[in-house]
């Protein structure tokens, strides 16, 4: 996707109850940009997953923010890695309980070598961790992204139209 911005809807966050402080109005939320540089930057991504009779299961890895998706790797026997495989919804939470970025979604897969986003994927991997990935790779387009910096005045939720 080349413009994210024409395919967003901004709005605040629904928190069920008022005490929590979330405006009313518009005014305050972050931009994209904010979420897409900490995305960018970020060395770890927790990786929140379902298991088995609804076990959660959450896990730090190392990823990269490309063509406004985020890749990352991890062998198939590792837990949550089987967990995606069985059920490809996931939540991804950076580091930061209080810059928060968090992304919901359904993940896919990269497992072809001539796939055309390799090679700028790993780029973006041996900039980042001074290592090419390769395949396989996970692949999240975020539905939804939560962030805030400070809460709960700037409490941001980005909607994404499917393509």
């Amino acid at each position: 996707m080349s413009d994210t911005t024409e395919r967003i809807n901004v709005s605040r966050p629904y928190i069920a109850h008022a005490e929590y402080g979330v405006p009313k109005t518009m005014k305050g939320v972050l931009p994209w940009s904010h979420a897409v540089e900490r995305l960018e930057k970020s060395q770890n991504f927790w990786i929140g997953t379902v298991g088995e009779g609804g076990k959660p299961h959450s896990m730090p890895v190392w990823g990269v923010w490309v063509y406004d998706t985020l890749y990352f790797g991890g062998g198939p026997q590792t837990r949550w890695s089987r967990n995606l495989a069985d059920n490809p919804k996931v939540a991804v939470h950076l580091e930061s309980g209080s810059d928060v970025v968090i992304l919901e979604g359904v993940v896919g897969r990269i497992s072809d070598p001539a796939d055309p986003r390799i090679t700028r994927i790993d780029d973006a991997y041996e900039a980042k961790y001074k290592m090419r990935h390769g395949i396989p790779l996970w692949v999240l387009r975020p539905q939804v992204v939560f962030a805030w910096s400070k809460f709960p005045d700037n409490m941001t939720r980005w909607k994404f139209d499917s393509d």
